[in-house]
């Protein structure tokens, strides 16, 4: 039964206003970012190499900052283990969820982690019976969005890690978040429309009810009238997120890369990522990019590309495979001609 659902997504897609509206669903209680459950099975961190739970893994679960979200403790946990019995890292995260469940009088739990968008074979191979939702937001507002997110600005995290964001913010945003919704697509596909759920953030925000209506038919609950009322009566009871932005109403209009974004910007963006703007349906500002335009898309997204390679449980998607790979040398013969 649990986990019985994930939440996922390029990051300021828009995924914690749809996580507060599921979590406000009286079956559902939806985790806010635990950060650990496909990323530490990945990483074997306090599991043996097959994948069974070790007493170490309590200690660092507890040392998460994230598991703060998790309403389970020591006790709790330990108690999972007490059977004496080998226990599977997929059977002890549904005991966390199950027991985060019955401390919020719900019986469905699920987990809106937007990076777990990398990671959802290993999300279904684990849990095969749970639910994948990928929202997906234009990517020229969730642009927008991350040039004022703090955690890039200021502390240099997340798509600002990427050398070439030193150079083109906006060319090296388009990449990251066409890989990161190319790589949820791809493996949602293969994962089957009985499991993986795909909804756009702007049918979300301009008709809540009846998004609403088609994700609990999804996920094959009652719609309930009090998934568009997860705001009301909210006080700030999560000392992680802004209580403002954590609980306002649907709020459609809140970025609009019409107005906000400047023409340079636009184009250096679908330069990049335009293919995936038609893919996805959104239309393009206008004019197609000047070839010099083009070619600096190819090296902003090349460096992307590699860099990814080269890093761990990183993976391309497959239209971009090609695009990771170094350019052949001249060989010997080659490079003395001439």
């Amino acid at each position: 039964m649990n986990p019985f659902a994930f939440i996922v997504g390029c990051p300021r897609s828009g995924t914690t206003l749809l996580g507060r509206m599921v979590d406000a669903h009286p079956d559902i209680a939806v985790i806010h970012e635990g950060r650990f459950a496909p990323d530490w099975y990945e990483r074997r961190r306090g599991l043996t190499a097959d994948g069974l739970v070790t007493p170490e893994l309590i200690g660092s679960l507890l040392g998460h900052p994230p598991f703060k979200h998790v309403s389970v403790g020591r006790e709790e946990l330990e108690g999972l283990l007490d059977g004496g019995a080998p226990v599977t890292y997929a059977d002890f995260v549904a005991g966390i969820f199950d027991l985060h469940g019955r401390a919020h009088g719900k019986r469905l739990v699920g987990d809106k982690t937007p990076h777990y968008v990398r990671s959802l074979p290993t999300l279904h191979s684990l849990w095969p019976a749970a639910k994948i939702v990928h929202l997906i937001r234009d990517g020229r507002d969730v642009t927008q969005s991350v040039l004022g997110w703090r955690k890039v600005t200021e502390r240099g995290g997340s798509v600002a890690r990427f050398s070439a964001f030193r150079d083109d913010r906006v060319a090296t945003v388009a990449c990251w978040w066409e890989w990161l919704v190319r790589i949820g697509r791809e493996d949602g596909a293969a994962i089957g429309p009985s499991t993986y759920y795909e909804i756009r953030y702007e049918a979300l925000v301009a008709e809540p009810a009846a998004e609403c209506r088609r994700l609990c038919d999804f996920i094959g609950v009652p719609f309930d009238e009090r998934m568009l009322g997860f705001h009301e009566g909210r006080e700030r009871d999560d000392p992680g997120l802004d209580a403002k932005k954590a609980w306002r109403p649907v709020t459609p209009g809140l970025r609009d890369w019409r107005s906000e974004m400047s023409t340079a910007d636009v184009e250096r963006f679908e330069a990049v990522a335009g293919g995936l703007l038609d893919e996805l349906g959104y239309e393009r500002a206008g004019r197609p990019p000047s070839a010099g335009l083009r070619d600096h898309a190819d090296r902003v997204r090349r460096s992307f590309a590699t860099e990814l390679r080269d890093r761990r449980r990183r993976r391309l998607p497959s239209s971009w495979q090609a695009e990771a790979m170094p350019e052949p040398a001249a060989d010997a013969g080659e490079a003395g001609a001439g």
